[in-house]
């Protein structure tokens, strides 16, 4: 046997004495079904095996009941305060994150730090563990939605957009199913992949995906793989947001005529080359003007606007408002 990230790990299903405790603390609006895909996939191993391989305890920071994203709201076992005896600790968040961040959340979080329990953070609860300086020298993952703020709000971090990361104590998704690939694959680096392979069967997953896959579909499988040439021109403009690349450099770095790459664009994307680019950048300066504070110009700057009057003009041609309303709306 060897040991991974804390744990044992065993190429096969090993008769563990010890029952793991993994504890969830419930930050205001969290993903309601990312957690309850974590706990399903424990409570399936515990059914499989026919042993209490794992318990799970849900917590809110103050007892307090916490409501989801959906509006709902589950049993709590405490407040953060009895989150004793813990093997794990995975902080559950959600919409809003920035919001929920403050002082008391933080000193909790480096507080339960000192007990040196491995931590991770499902869908945006890795903002908060980042926001307690708990990432710091770790690789980690978010939502894709919030992977554009939390690169701008922590440029020292190593910010994946993969579907989970598991770096030695701390252990992150990406929110959504991606919490069944996390559990998977902690459960299976304890018990072996025969357990998790049944596991799998039983929720119907036609396979266990690892942390090189990618969050968001790939282009490639929304249009198919007969046009490398427009993923890769995609995939260069994703790559270069804050400078954007002339049309005529972006076809020569593809390898086909600009007349060639905007027939691509409009056969397959409907939209003329340009204007895919201009969404793109605007979508990124969206998504910083909710989930960031930075001033609109210094927002403007990273997504490719030497201006504010320009930003302000192609934002609202494109979301029918100007950013300056977006962020009141977002508040």
């Amino acid at each position: 046997m060897s040991e991974l990230n804390g744990f044992t790990k065993s190429p096969d299903v090993v008769d563990c004495k010890a029952t793991m405790q993994i504890g969830f603390l419930l930050l205001p609006e969290y993903t309601l079904s990312t957690l309850s895909n974590a706990v399903s996939v424990l409570r399936m191993a515990n059914r499989l095996s026919g042993k209490d391989l794992y318990r799970y305890t849900v917590f809110s920071l103050d007892g307090n009941a916490v409501t989801s994203s959906a509006g709902l709201q589950v049993s709590l076992d405490g407040g953060f305060e009895s989150a004793k005896n813990l093997d794990i600790l995975i902080v559950c968040g959600g919409y809003n994150i920035h919001r929920y961040c403050d002082g008391e959340l933080k000193g909790a979080l480096r507080s339960f730090a000192k007990t040196r329990i491995p931590m991770g953070g499902m869908c945006t609860g890795s903002y908060a563990l980042a926001m307690a300086g708990l990432l710091d020298g770790y690789r980690s993952t978010i939502h894709w939605e919030n992977l554009a703020s939390m690169r701008e709000n922590f440029p020292k971090l190593d910010i994946s957009n993969s579907l989970f990361v598991i770096d030695r104590d701390r252990y992150t998704c990406s929110g959504g199913i991606s919490s069944i690939d996390l559990m998977l694959n902690l459960v299976g680096s304890i018990h072996g992949s025969e357990l998790i392979q049944q596991i799998s069967e039983q929720f119907t997953c036609d396979r266990i995906r690892s942390e090189n896959d990618s969050q968001r579909a790939p282009l490639q499988y929304l249009i198919g793989g007969r046009q490398p040439k427009l993923v890769e021109a995609v995939s260069l403009m994703e790559a270069n947001i804050e400078e954007p690349l002339n049309l005529d450099v972006l076809a020569d770095c593809v390898g086909v005529s600009r007349r060639q790459l905007e027939r691509l664009f409009n056969r397959y994307l409907h939209r003329a080359p340009s204007r895919y680019y201009m969404e793109l950048r605007l979508s990124r300066a969206r998504l910083l003007l909710l989930q960031t504070s930075l001033p609109l110009i210094d927002v403007a700057i990273s997504c490719g606007f030497t201006t504010a009057p320009h930003f302000s003009k192609c934002y609202s041609d494109v979301y029918g408002r100007p950013p300056s309303n977006e962020r009141r709306m977002g508040t």
